[in-house]
């Protein structure tokens, strides 16, 4: 069995590998085998004795975590295997913070970290109570949007005599009577008051980042923001397609409308609201959502593609935004992200969870040779990306890791073995040229006989 989410190899042991232990003791639990290869294979431990008692002490001395420490034996090798159960208070090493996600240890910070340990303690950042706050703060004409979409929605009872109290009550929106975050992020007059990064920035490129040709700044509360961002995209930022029927001229949306939506609707109500702002890029052929703070801690791209369980940043404004009418079922936002482009022949978005959160979509201005597979041709419905393709076509002569890394502009080796290698062996589209040996540095890269025949008919 190879490293997962619950399961680390090691060879030898170091002390440094206690960050691993706080690792699984802040997420799920796991386990650490002393002894094995990263594969798996026993390769034993000489000196297991000594280990036998450091190890379990320099835990419980340094992490203040009580583990089981199990000496196992296969043939005449003897291998450790630590078991770590997931606490639920935060584990510290040396006063940093490690989380195990995925196949890798991942060392908390910033907004990550701030997030992480109020989580430890019970509550979410849109639960906390704003002292700061009064109802003079919240705009009246908000609520009333909000209380029209909830009422169309039929999932929240409407009363048109009840007061916004007694509204924001219902919803969660107060404790012991006083405003929590989540409803200065709904409602609020000014949320810049309380939130200085609260807004969002929209730049319209030539080429690159460097080449900004002009940009907008959308202010507001969420229910503001939804629709305002939308009006600046269609007004000031988007071509529309043009065609005709008989002597009539349609005018299309450049994007998918129902997937710019749920994505303006994600990173409204799924920001960390403590980090930077808002940023949204417009380019000839292609838009960018980037959003600070990045995905749930523990959680990866592939877990977000898949089908799963809703776990929101900020339940309270999430339930908010359902009740409303405003989301139509949770867990769903990036699946109707993807069938929206569908419908429109277009390329599958991309996510980056590298730096922050980002969403791209490409235009139906752009040519799907560049881009990528139309929605009736095999790579959409393997659901490869564009760095995918081009990994594909990179491969028709042997390469390094490096090398496709280099293509891509990619420099965190883990990221992209995990995110892009790893997906296309699974799939058997291109394979290792030393199988035994993955970690070798003579490691190449080809494509095999399914990956040709699936650019043979891109």
């Amino acid at each position: 069995m190879s490293e997962h989410q619950n399961i680390e190899y090691k060879e030898t042991w170091r002390d440094e590998y206690l960050k691993w232990v706080c690792g699984f003791a802040n997420a799920n639990g796991g386990k650490i085998y002393i002894g094995k290869d990263d594969k798996g294979k026993v390769v034993g431990v000489k000196d297991y004795k000594r280990l036998m008692e450091e190890i379990p002490n320099k835990i419980h001395d340094i992490l203040g975590v009580v583990v089981d420490v199990n000496l196992k034996r296969k043939g005449r090798s003897y291998f450790i295997e630590i078991v770590v159960p997931p606490y639920s208070v935060s584990i510290s090493y040396k006063g940093r913070y490690y989380y195990r996600t995925g196949s890798i240890k991942r060392e908390l910070t910033g907004n990550s970290l701030n997030e992480f340990l109020l989580k430890k303690t019970g509550r979410t950042w849109d639960e906390v109570v704003e002292p700061r706050a009064k109802f003079s703060d919240i705009d009246k004409e908000s609520v009333k949007k909000f209380l029209e979409s909830a009422a169309q929605a039929k999932r929240f009872p409407v009363d048109k005599k009840m007061s916004i109290k007694e509204l924001f009550s219902k919803l969660k929106l107060t404790e012991n009577g006083k405003l929590r975050r989540a409803a200065l992020v709904l409602f609020a007059k000014d949320p810049r008051d309380f939130f200085p990064t609260m807004y969002i920035q929209i730049g319209r490129f030539r080429k690159t980042k460097v080449n900004l040709l002009f940009q907008e700044v959308v202010e507001g509360n969420l229910i503001q923001s939804l629709e305002e961002t939308l009006n600046v995209l269609d007004r000031k930022f988007f071509i529309s397609p043009v065609s005709f029927e008989g002597i009539h001229r349609i005018e299309k949306w450049q994007y998918p409308l129902p997937a710019l939506r749920e994505i303006i609707l994600n990173i409204l109500v799924h920001r960390n609201y403590m980090g930077a702002h808002t940023q949204i890029a417009v380019y000839d052929d292609n838009i960018s959502f980037w959003n600070d703070g990045g995905l749930p801690v523990g959680w990866t791209i592939e877990n977000l593609i898949k089908k799963h369980e809703s776990k929101p940043r900020n339940p309270i404004i999430a339930n908010a935004c359902f009740l409303g009418g405003y989301i139509d079922a949770w867990g769903r936002g990036i699946e109707k992200i993807i069938e929206a482009c569908r419908q429109e022949n277009l390329p599958d978005p991309e996510f980056d969870d590298s730096s922050g959160f980002r969403v791209t979509l490409y235009s139906n201005l752009a040519s799907r040779r560049d881009y990528g597979p139309s929605r009736d041709q095999v790579g959409t419905k393997l659901g490869l990306s564009r760095e995918q393709v081009r990994i594909l076509r990179s491969c028709l002569e042997e390469r390094r890791i490096t090398d496709l890394m280099a293509i891509l502009e990619r420099s965190n080796r883990t990221k992209f073995r995990d995110q892009v290698l790893r997906p296309l062996i699974e799939m058997e589209l291109i394979e290792m040229t030393i199988p035994n040996k993955p970690r070798s540095s003579k490691q190449r890269y080809r494509l095999t006989d399914k990956g040709r025949a699936y650019l043979e008919r891109l």
